[in-house]
C-alpha cells in the first residue's frame, strides 16, 4: 500500500469549515498506528502546467492567484495555487503506482472533483481526477474509468471528461444535494446516479455495484477512484447512510475487478473519516 501525502496540505484553514486539516492530520496517525496495512509513505511533486492544461485554460490557472474568494464556500488561501498543484500532483504520482501494480491512495487536500475547467467550487480549485485521467490516456492507456463514490456528485470531473474518448466516468451520489448535478447522464460516456436523501443503505450499495458492472464492461485499463466518504451514516453534510463496512466492501469490489486501481480523496467530513478511509484501504489490500 503507498499512501502519497504532504504535511503542507494541512497548512491552510478557514475557521468552521468542514473541509479542515485534520482531515488528513488525523487520517496519517490512524494510519501509522494501525498494524494490519503495510504502508509506504511518499510525497507528490508539484504538477506542471502542460498537466493542469489537459483539464484547464490558462485563464483558470491564473485566477488561482489571484487573492478573492471563489464563492461562498471556496476560498483563496494564501498559496492555494500551489496546495491545489501538490492535490493533483498525488493524483498523477498514484498513476504511476497502479501501473506497477501497486495500490495507491492520495491523501491530500484541497479535493477536486467539483471544480469545473473555467471555476474553483466546492471546496475544490483544480479538477485532480480528471487531470489524473487525461494524463493517463496521454501516456499509454487506451481506456480509463472512473468511480465517483462522493456523496457529491462530481460535476468538475464530468465536465472535464464529457465526450473524452477513452473515459468512463460513474457517479454514485445524493439528489436533492451540493451542487445540483448529476441527474441525468451526459454526453457519451458520463453515467449518474442520482440516490434520494435517506436511501436504504442496501440500495446504496446495490447501485455503486451496478456502477462497477458498467466499468467492468468498458474494459479498462485503469480505473480512477474518487473517494468521498460522506455518504456515511452519520457525515454532517448530507444524508447518506453507509457504514464503514460499506467502504471496505468498496474496496473488495474493486479489488475483484483485478484492474490497476487508484484512489484520490474527496469529501468526508465526520469524525469518523480516519476509520471510513481505514476499512476502504482494508477492502482494497483483501484485508
Amino acid at each position: 500500500m503507498i499512501i502519497i501525502t504532504d504535511p503542507r496540505c494541512t497548512e491552510y484553514r478557514t475557521l468552521g469549515h468542514p473541509e479542515k486539516p485534520t482531515r488528513v492530520s488525523r487520517t496519517v496517525d490512524a494510519l501509522r498506528n494501525q498494524k494490519v496495512l503495510s504502508i509506504e509513505w511518499v510525497e507528490p511533486e508539484l504538477a506542471q502546467d502542460t498537466q493542469l492544461l489537459r483539464a484547464h485554460p490558462q485563464s483558470h490557472l491564473d485566477r488561482l492567484r489571484v487573492p478573492q474568494d471563489f464563492d461562498g464556500d471556496t476560498t483563496a488561501h494564501p498559496g492555494i495555487d500551489e496546495h491545489a498543484r501538490r492535490s493533483v500532483a498525488g493524483g498523477l504520482r498514484a498513476v504511476e503506482v497502479a501501473r506497477r501494480g501497486e495500490i495507491p491512495f492520495s491523501l491530500l487536500r484541497p479535493p477536486g472533483h467539483h471544480a469545473t475547467k473555467n471555476q474553483a467550487m466546492g471546496f475544490c480549485y483544480l479538477s485532480s481526477m480528471a487531470i489524473a485521467v487525461l494524463e493517463a490516456l496521454a501516456t499509454g492507456s487506451k481506456r480509463v474509468a472512473v468511480l465517483d463514490f462522493d456523496v457529491h456528485h462530481g460535476n468538475g470531473t464530468e465536465d472535464v471528461l464529457r465526450d473524452q474518448p477513452g473515459a468512463l466516468f460513474c457517479s454514485i451520489h445524493q439528489h436533492p444535494c451540493y451542487p445540483g448535478t448529476g441527474t441525468t447522464n451526459i454526453g457519451s460516456n458520463c453515467f449518474n446516479y442520482p440516490l434520494v436523501p435517506a436511501t436504504p443503505r442496501a440500495n446504496w450499495m446495490r447501485t455503486i455495484l451496478q456502477a462497477l458492472e458498467r466499468i467492468a464492461a468498458f474494459k479498462p485499463d485503469l480505473i480512477g477512484v474518487s473517494a468521498g466518504f460522506d455518504a456515511y451514516a452519520r457525515d454532517p453534510l448530507a444524508n447518506g447512510t453507509l457504514e464503514k463496512e460499506d467502504f471496505r466492501s468498496i474496496g473488495a469490489e474493486l479489488r475483484k475487478l483485478s484492474i490497476p486501481t487508484f484512489s484520490i480523496l474527496e469529501g468526508g467530513y465526520s469524525v469518523d473519516l480516519p476509520e471510513l478511509i481505514l476499512h476502504y484501504l482494508l477492502g482494497l489490500a483483501g484485508k
